[in-house]
């Protein structure tokens, strides 16, 4: 048990480095929290500060799901009788709440989407690569960060029933993965009501 709750901290620790306060301070003397959405995540580092600041912003959120599964998946392996797939799913999803809720800066973070890329790419790269291709084709089509994203973490559960190879550790990933998606739409219920007025930004438009 004592393991379990070392990587879901570990996770949860490392979610909660907010890149998107740390560089918009950084590269526009301002927290991001404070203009345009008011989200701590990349778009809104994108249309506040700019496309170098969202782009670091996007890669360092990414890598702090990769980290905290290849974590768990490394402990899973050095200590003995634990179940090495809960542990990186645990991780999965520690490391997307504290991104969501960061105890670092005041538990207001983004909406996950980037860091639960992060997660899915390791668990499994081909579903990661599908998600990514899905939501990039509904972005480019729609122009809304929103649908791509909330339609990615949808098909992610739904994939995991069709695909079974790949994993990082064989297992079950169905209930990780309706996880993940609830999460993710819950964080966009804002988005959600915007897109039911017709008034959701789209790329390109400053908020």
């Amino acid at each position: 048990m004592l393991t379990y709750i070392v990587v879901a901290i570990i996770a949860y620790c490392l979610g909660s480095i907010s890149f998107s306060v740390i560089i918009s301070k950084k590269m526009a003397g301002f927290d991001v929290r404070e203009k345009g959405s008011k989200n701590a995540g990349s778009t809104n580092v994108l249309r506040t500060v700019g496309k170098k600041a969202a782009a670091i912003t996007l890669v360092c959120d990414i890598l702090k799901g990769v980290i905290s599964v290849l974590i768990a998946y490394a402990i899973g392996n050095i200590v003995n009788g634990v179940d090495i797939a809960l542990l990186v799913q645990l991780a999965g999803i520690f490391a997307v709440v504290g991104h969501t809720f960061p105890v670092f800066f005041k538990f207001k973070g983004g909406k996950g989407v980037a860091t639960a890329l992060g997660v899915i790419l390791v668990v499994n790269w081909q579903i990661g690569l599908i998600c990514l291709v899905f939501a990039i084709l509904i972005m480019a089509l729609t122009k809304i960060v929103s649908l791509g994203s909330m339609g990615a973490a949808i098909l992610f559960p739904v994939l995991t029933l069709f695909i079974h190879t790949n994993y990082i550790v064989p297992g079950s990933y169905i209930i990780f993965g309706i996880i993940l998606a609830v999460f993710i739409v819950y964080n966009h219920r804002a988005n959600i009501k915007r897109l039911a007025n017709g008034t959701e930004n789209k790329l390109g438009n400053k908020k």
